[in-house]
């Protein structure tokens, strides 16, 4: 089983009275931290407001984020957890994650999910279709950019997106395609999505037992369309409110969602902001928890 770790932004305020420019400066200096420790994948949110009220403070914007963390770092893949479908046209967000796998010589994963959170949406000016419709055009998403990632040229026709002839110069290094991951919690459709266009799977919140006894639907989802269940990997993302305790515990947890399955847990280390301990105690646990990290240079071992 694989960490990720999801580097501040300022989404859940952990950024509060700062500067930006010094945000700025500690979010890519954790970065660089977690490519040391060893950890496998570096994340960020896909949000415009800070959670769980909207207030006048820092939250950088993703794809910029991800752009200026591929020029920081040389190991780790890279990705969002989870772009909301709807905030960019799928042609676009195609082009932008090839631009980067090229960037980053192929590092690049692309989560994406239907988003859920209403008062960023109306602000932007999105409006707030019902779950229904916004399952729709996440699936018509992922039609476009499954297609646009996949060929140079591509044509789709969508009720909620279209692209004719649309070119995709460069293509994306990683082949046959970047690395599609769905996120959801939702077992009739989203699960659906992810077993017939995802390469993974990405839980939100999910316990380890949670974990555990949706395996079979999720399964069963591969098996409705005669996929193979073990070519869809299952990964979490762990809301850090449940982290925020090194030792035993969180032990306790990786190695309870690598019992269940999982393929790879994803987490904000949110006190990471203020201490420069944090990340390597999460690392520790990690490990102590039978995770697979790289070898650390930070910490020797």
């Amino acid at each position: 089983m694989q960490i990720g770790v999801i580097v501040p932004q300022g989404w859940t305020r952990e950024y509060e009275g700062w500067e930006p420019t010094d945000a700025w400066a500690r979010t890519r200096d954790l970065t660089s931290q977690v490519e040391a420790l060893g950890f496998e994948s570096v994340w960020v949110f896909d949000h415009f407001h800070t959670t769980p009220r909207s207030t006048l403070d820092i939250t950088f914007e993703s794809f910029s984020t991800l752009a200026a963390l591929a020029s920081e770092t040389r190991r780790v893949r890279l990705g969002h957890v989870v772009l909301c479908a709807a905030y960019r046209n799928p042609a676009l967000t195609a082009k932008m994650i090839s631009t980067l796998d090229v960037i980053t010589g192929g590092r690049m994963e692309l989560g994406i999910g239907a988003g859920w959170k209403r008062d960023e949406w109306r602000a932007y000016g999105y409006g707030f279709p019902d779950a229904p419709k916004r399952l729709q055009i996440l699936k018509d998403q992922l039609e476009v950019i499954s297609a646009m990632i996949r060929d140079e040229r591509a044509t789709y026709h969508g009720e909620h997106h279209s692209v004719d002839g649309a070119i995709n110069v460069p293509q994306p290094v990683q082949k046959p395609r970047i690395p599609i991951m769905v996120g959801g919690n939702g077992p009739n459709v989203t699960w659906r999505l992810a077993a017939r266009y995802a390469d993974e799977l990405n839980l939100d919140g999910m316990s380890p037992e949670e974990v555990s006894e949706a395996m079979s639907t999720v399964h069963a989802r591969c098996e409705e369309i005669n996929r193979d269940p073990a070519s869809l990997r299952v990964s979490v993302h762990v809301w850090w409110e449940s982290l925020q305790t090194a030792g035993q515990e969180r032990v306790d947890m990786v190695g309870g969602y690598a019992r269940a399955g999982v393929s790879r847990v994803i987490a904000l280390i949110r006190d990471s902001v203020n201490s420069d301990d944090a990340l390597a105690k999460w690392a520790q646990d990690t490990r102590a928890g039978g995770a697979n990290l790289e070898q650390s240079t930070a910490l020797g071992s």
